[in-house]
């Protein structure tokens, strides 16, 4: 049977823990690398990947970084190159948001191997990456293969811009990728 859209599940990311897929999630804003935590990314929920701006780093523009991991759990099949990412939908009049696939490169879902790269903070960008906001699947970013089981690490980077208060500000993340059957 060929992955199908309940195959791919979203989730956040822990510096705790010694492998992936044994911790909870933390807190909104936590999201810092290392490891993929053990429950998906609340669809449609505010605060589900990052905390509040504030009044404070909205006025400062402040550039926050979120690690979040796209977990293929079909059990057999791989998630196919070409597999990309992109912003499908963006609320207007906020904060804008980025995207870049972590350097790392797939691992099992449980891997005690390092999973993503690691931020000290979340205003701290991650080494050598380069973000960008496609908005179109023709124009997204290459994540690469994701075999059956395992995940791959997606960088967030959300930047204020010191606009006015938007209630339910977000952006939407999409991946796609083809399917051996």
């Amino acid at each position: 049977m060929a992955i199908t859209a309940t195959d791919i599940h979203y989730r956040g990311s822990t510096t705790s823990g010694s492998a992936g897929n044994s911790v909870a999630p933390g807190a909104a804003g936590t999201s810092l690398g290392k490891y993929i935590v053990n429950a998906d990314i609340t669809d449609a929920s505010l605060n589900n990947l990052f905390d509040d701006v504030t009044g404070d780093q909205n006025a400062a523009s402040q550039i926050d970084y979120q690690c979040m991991f796209v977990y293929n759990a079909h059990a057999t099949l791989t998630l196919l190159a070409p597999c990309v990412a992109w912003l499908s939908a963006e609320v207007a009049g906020g904060v804008s948001c980025a995207i870049w696939p972590d350097s790392t490169a797939s691992l099992a879902v449980g891997s005690a191997s390092v999973q993503a790269l690691t931020i000290a903070s979340k205003t701290t960008a991650p080494a050598a990456s380069s973000f960008s906001a496609p908005t179109t699947k023709g124009t997204g970013l290459t994540v690469g293969a994701v075999p059956a089981t395992f995940v791959k690490g997606i960088w967030v980077r959300r930047t204020a811009a010191n606009t006015a208060a938007v209630d339910s500000d977000g952006v939407t993340i999409r991946v796609e990728g083809d399917t051996a059957a």
